[in-house]
């Protein structure tokens, strides 16, 4: 079962050329951010285009339990009235993130310096994902959490009455752990500082600039050093939310190996640490173009135009990449089994510990589909069998995971038989349109019963 209902069986059969404009959602990072800075603001944050996926209104209900005032002005359009860093509110009740690693992620380090106590749950799949990575360096500010074996969630934060700043150096790259460190380094006094050996998706640095915390960055012998000074007071901004690159990503690969296609998808978000894949399917051979390049808001924005590439190439996808496009390594191995020869991807053990194994995930579905995979604990291989020879009549286990979800559903637009999912309901908690979309582009996806 999903998480948020009875599973909803899902088949994506050949599909004739997708053609228009795929208006994805907003950013699903940024509309997380959006919502949890507002909340820690002094006065009313006005957010245009927020991702209505099921991931981030769990966050706004979050913000709601800490006491923030946030408001559902309709078509995308919110506001947030905030308590101020340090001013969250006792909840009452559970803080339930439904499927959101990065919301439980963010909003634990947002009250981890605040002397109040929490207790956090999830979905199944949530409660599965380990939240060690982030209550460990939390507790060097003198937060507690006590959870299931294993750091598992349901987990009970009790907030630092006297938090210290932290120096944390990121084991693995994770934007979540960076992220949970420096919203916990906003009430704590005097700098905290996060070092990472590869840099990760920069929104949390970028947007506590914007609202007016002292945050510097340099390149250092160490790493990126990243300094926070501590109890700032933020002020209300209004926020435009890009589109999400990494909802685009399913249009965009759509088009690459569906023959005669050509999708246009608008204002997409091309943050460096998230462009990766769009990189990446060019380097393969992909007809991927930018258009309309511009700023918004402190992040560069384009129109991304797609068109059907039938000789697409294997290539190794270099590993220190992988932080730039972590969520779309699902996506990105469909379309490396429509290309002629190996896609190498290396550095990613991240993907281990996502909504599900997605290595595992991808490779049993993949192979399923007649699609030769290697893989080992922070690796896989695909060996692509070229256009138009992927035979596909899979039905694949998505592991409440909504890449993986969608991963397939692309991928049965241009097999020789239909590709199925046993449930495509967690497909809600990113992109709620995803199917109303893909069918107006003319993909062909339906629900089986």
């Amino acid at each position: 079962m999903s998480g948020h209902g009875a599973p909803i069986p899902m088949t994506s059969r050949p599909s004739g050329p997708l053609k228009g404009i795929a208006d994805v959602p907003g950013d699903k990072s940024i509309s997380h951010r959006s919502l949890i800075l507002g909340a820690l603001c002094v006065g009313e944050t006005n957010i245009t285009g927020l991702l209505e996926g099921e991931d981030v209104l769990d966050t706004a209900k979050a913000m709601r339990a800490f006491g923030a005032t946030v408001t559902d002005h309709g078509n995308g359009e919110w506001s947030v009235q905030g308590v101020g860093v340090g001013g969250f509110a006792e909840p009452d009740q559970v803080i339930d993130c439904g499927n959101s690693g990065t919301g439980v992620r963010l909003i634990m380090g947002a009250m981890a310096t605040s002397p109040i106590t929490a207790t956090f749950t999830g979905d199944a799949s949530l409660n599965g994902r380990p939240m060690g990575r982030v209550t460990d360096p939390l507790a060097l500010f003198g937060t507690q959490a006590v959870g299931r074996a294993g750091g598992r969630l349901p987990m009970t934060l009790v907030g630092a009455a006297d938090p210290i700043p932290v120096r944390y150096a990121v084991p693995v790259p994770s934007a979540q752990v960076k992220s949970a460190v420096l919203l916990a380094g906003l009430n704590a006094p005097g700098q905290t500082v996060v070092i990472e050996q590869e840099t990760t998706r920069d929104h949390t640095e970028r947007m506590l600039q914007g609202f007016g915390a002292s945050l510097h960055v340099a390149e250092t012998d160490e790493g990126r050093v990243i300094t926070l000074d501590g109890q700032p007071e933020l002020q209300a901004q209004n926020i435009t939310v890009p589109r999400d690159p990494s909802s685009a990503a399913f249009p965009v690969c759509a088009a690459i190996i569906v023959p005669g296609s050509d999708v246009l998808v608008p204002n997409i978000g091309l943050n460096p640490t998230r462009a990766g894949l769009f990189t990446t399917l060019q380097e393969m051979g992909a007809d991927l173009t930018y258009e309309n390049q511009r700023e918004e808001g402190g992040e560069p924005v384009a129109d991304l135009r797609a068109r059907f590439s039938p000789d697409l190439t294997g290539i190794a996808v270099p590993p220190a990449r992988a932080a730039s496009m972590i969520d779309e390594y699902p996506v990105l191995s469909v379309v490396a089994s429509f290309a002629k020869g190996v896609t190498d991807m290396q550095g990613v053990k991240e993907l281990r510990v996502k909504e599900s194994d997605r290595i595992d995930a991808m490779a049993k579905g993949l192979r399923a589909a007649g699609v030769q995979v290697d893989e080992g604990p922070d690796w896989w291989q695909v060996t692509g069998l070229g256009h138009g020879n992927v035979p596909g009549g899979a039905l694949v286990a998505s592991q409440l995971d909504h890449r993986i979800a969608m991963a397939f559903m692309v991928m049965g637009m241009a097999t020789q038989k239909p590709v199925s999912v046993d449930d495509g309901g967690p497909i809600a908690t990113s992109f709620p349109i995803f199917e109303q979309l893909m069918a107006q582009l003319g993909a062909q996806i339906v629900r089986s019963n």
